[in-house]
């Protein structure tokens, strides 16, 4: 069984992030982490990228969504929002809303920004939009993750979150690392508590 961890990346802080979310996935018994990735838009007209990336996980299609036992979703802060590939993505998914197909999955968000108070925690409700309306359920970081209350960096409740700084080049510090495996775990065991019934 699979669970997706689907994410947009510009700088590589995100695509760090979903893989150590990635391994804490992993460490559950039973099921395996899905990594994938969304192409770039372009600004000023429709176009495509090639269907395979240059590197890096493949593309995500929308049968990645409908066999995944549950949803890791990150992106980078744009002015308090998911980026605008990421989003473009999701609103390619109405036919999944209409068919209900990601309806009772579990779900977690992440997401990276350059400045300490850039909309870390507005990006990640943004992203749990969407997956409402889908009918997933919200995974978030209990503050029994006791790093939530001494990180100098990011983390939040409502998902992992990092500090990348002014030239995105701060590594993620250990407090974000045990974030993010804490919080691929929890969804993990989330998904097959769910499935198991």
């Amino acid at each position: 069984m699979d669970i997706l961890v689907l994410y947009y990346s510009r700088n590589g802080s995100v695509e760090k992030m979903a893989q150590l979310i990635a391994r804490g996935i992993d460490e559950v018994d039973s099921v395996s982490a899905r990594i994938r990735t969304v192409p770039a838009i372009s600004t000023v007209c429709e176009a495509s990228e090639d269907d395979i990336p240059e590197n890096g996980p493949p593309y995500a299609t929308l049968e990645d969504l409908k066999e995944c036992i549950g949803l890791a979703l990150g992106s980078p802060t744009r002015f308090g929002n998911m980026a605008a590939p990421l989003k473009y993505f999701l609103d390619s998914t109405g036919s999944l809303w209409l068919s209900g197909a990601l309806t009772g999955k579990p779900a977690s968000v992440f997401t990276s920004t350059s400045s300490m108070h850039g909309g870390q925690e507005t990006t990640l409700t943004s992203m749990m939009t969407p997956l409402l309306h889908h009918g997933m359920l919200i995974s978030g970081i209990p503050y029994s993750e006791t790093d939530l209350l001494h990180t100098r960096s990011g983390g939040t409740p409502y998902g992992a979150s990092h500090f990348a700084g002014n030239d995105s080049t701060l590594d993620i510090s250990d407090e974000e690392k045990r974030l993010c495996h804490a919080l691929g775990k929890r969804l993990a065991q989330m998904a097959v508590k769910l499935n198991s019934n």
